[in-house]
């Protein structure tokens, strides 16, 4: 009943050809949402094959939400793999409802799809071997990788550019891959957002022999995507959100995402606190 007032919303506002995610939800029974496996800790495939992450919990939540909007209490969640590539073709052609990945909201972006409001804040940085340089200065010459398709990798373009450092960008496949390609020395360093480099530090087979810079070279608001101009799932999506950040669930999720041992950055409380609009 707590969010009844979306369905009067999607009933009397009229629709358009493309924005009918809710009514096509109800009609169906399925909610279809798109994720990364490869984007831990926020989306990923964990070890018995099942999405999981902080992004997914967040559409998890918002989902039971959409479900309890539409009259579809036993509403099936179809989740669909998506690449850096193909993730907002998906949003565009319908083939998911809703991104749940590690996705930066940016003006240029939001000519493709629309996003909620921000789900997190986190910053580029990098990933070296313990005997590695301690600078950015220190890769001149080197190979360095970073995951294509990406705001890190146009990030990590102009910032060598523009400190004039001479390196090689090799894009890989997947975090993963950059892994790899730096325990095996065929890199450098590997440049991705912090947390992801500390999840897959923390993963690794050895994580003592590497580590993250405390330095963040760019800044990542996060958020959900979806199809543009669909007010009104727009609309049902922010309710949703606002409803963890304004009850506190959202301090369960992270926890359960990040462990029990992290602490949330003051600008990500900050971002829990403005996003948490009232209902009235």
């Amino acid at each position: 009943m707590r969010h009844a007032w979306i369905v009067a919303v999607a009933l009397v506002l009229p629709m358009s050809v493309a924005a009918q995610t809710l009514e096509r939800i109800r009609d169906t029974g399925v909610f279809k949402i798109g994720y990364r496996e490869d984007a831990a800790p926020y989306s990923y495939k964990n070890a018995v094959g099942q999405p999981a992450g902080y992004t997914i919990a967040l559409c998890q939540a918002v989902a039971a939400d959409i479900a309890d909007a539409v009259g579809r209490p036993e509403l099936a969640i179809d989740y669909v793999p998506v690449t850096t590539q193909n993730r907002f073709s998906a949003v565009q052609d319908g083939t998911i409802d809703l991104l749940c990945g590690a996705t930066t909201a940016t003006l240029a972006r939001r000519k493709l799809v629309d996003f909620s409001l921000l789900t997190f804040i986190d910053g580029a940085s990098v990933l070296l071997r313990a005997d590695g340089p301690d600078d950015l200065q220190g890769l001149a010459g080197a190979t360095v990788g970073v995951r294509g398709a990406t705001t890190t990798e146009e990030a990590l373009e102009n910032t060598l550019e523009r400190l004039d450092i001479d390196a090689t960008v090799v894009a890989v496949d997947s975090h993963k891959d950059g892994l790899a390609k730096l325990e095996a020395g065929e890199i450098t360093a590997y440049f991705a957002d912090q947390a992801i480099l500390i999840f897959l530090a923390s993963g690794s087979a050895n994580p003592q022999s590497l580590k993250v810079a405390d330095r963040q070279f760019t800044l990542e608001p996060y958020a959900l995507a979806l199809h543009r101009g669909d007010d009104d799932f727009r609309l049902a999506v922010d309710t949703s959100l606002s409803r963890l950040y304004r009850s506190g669930e959202i301090e369960r999720i992270f926890s359960n995402s990040f462990g029990p041992r992290a602490s949330q950055t003051e600008i990500l409380r900050a971002l829990y606190i403005l996003n948490a609009l009232p209902p009235e």
